[in-house]
């Protein structure tokens, strides 16, 4: 038997398939409900297997209450069942009568039963809808009432207004400190200077001989910037047989006599330090 007299089964949840029935849960207790089916008629039994499968196969995702609900209305199925099994007719008997009330008031509970699961469902709904519609127009219980910490604000309006202004105050940008960097002082001319004496001591010298005694890199370019200038003064010659091969510098300026040098590198440091 399947869905008669128009219901309509539900998708989802717990479905009995019987021989005289197949459906929802759901829908098999409204037509018992409605007499449309006869208890007696229904394999509880089998009702319970197909229930216990039904668990099984949720493993991990079943409904604990969809299980209370079903052990509730399984007991009072049973009860009311054999409840009907009991004979009809004139009852002379007083626990015969008082098993026909019983099984009276079990078909009461099963009506009452769905009278509430429906509307669970209705005020479920209307909640679920309308929860976050309203405010809460009563004031708090004395319980959560106590329960909340006193909050003492010891700020006035003036202290929160310079919090207000530090907050949208916009913040400098970060930038890295250069202080603890200590670049040392060479001048080119100097530096020239020295490259002249040594090349006018020596006549021809190789870059790496030019440079042995440097204090540092910055010295190091300090004269091979003084070498460029010395060589736009026509001073030095290069040579240097092959790329990437040892530089060598020979002389060809005056035995005596200064050489000027260009300032404009010893200038553009001095620059580059008033801006720091």
């Amino acid at each position: 038997m399947s869905a008669p007299g128009g219901e309509a089964a539900s998708d989802g949840g717990f479905q009995v398939h019987l021989d005289n029935f197949e459906g929802p849960f759901d829908l098999l207790l409204g037509l018992i409900s409605k007499h449309k089916l006869d208890i007696t008629e229904v394999s509880l039994s089998k009702v319970t297997d197909e229930f216990i499968a039904y668990i099984h196969a949720h493993e991990g995702n079943w409904d604990l209450d969809q299980a209370s609900h079903f052990l509730l209305v399984a007991a009072t199925l049973l009860d009311l069942k054999a409840a009907r099994l009991l004979p009809r007719g004139d009852v002379e008997d007083e626990a015969d009568l008082a098993l026909l009330e019983a099984r009276d008031l079990l078909f009461a509970r099963l009506l009452q039963y769905r009278a509430y699961k429906e509307a669970a469902a209705v005020l479920a709904g209307r909640l679920s809808a309308q929860g976050r519609r309203f405010p809460r127009a009563v004031r708090l219980e004395p319980r959560f009432a106590e329960a909340r910490p006193d909050v003492f604000i010891k700020l006035g309006p003036q202290e929160f207004a310079m919090l207000a202004a530090r907050v949208f105050t916009p913040r400098e940008p970060p930038s890295v400190p250069v202080t603890h960097i200590h670049q040392t002082r060479t001048s080119v001319r100097e530096q020239a200077e020295v490259v002249v004496r040594a090349l006018r001591e020596h006549g021809r010298l190789t870059f790496a001989e030019l440079t042995a005694d440097c204090a540092g890199t910055f010295e190091v370019v300090a004269r091979f910037l003084a070498l460029l200038e010395l060589y736009r003064a026509a001073s030095v010659g290069f040579d240097q047989p092959e790329p990437l091969a040892e530089l060598v510098i020979t002389w060809t300026g005056s035995a005596e006599g200064t050489i000027a040098v260009s300032d404009e590198f010893d200038q553009a440091r001095r620059e580059s330090e008033e801006e720091t």
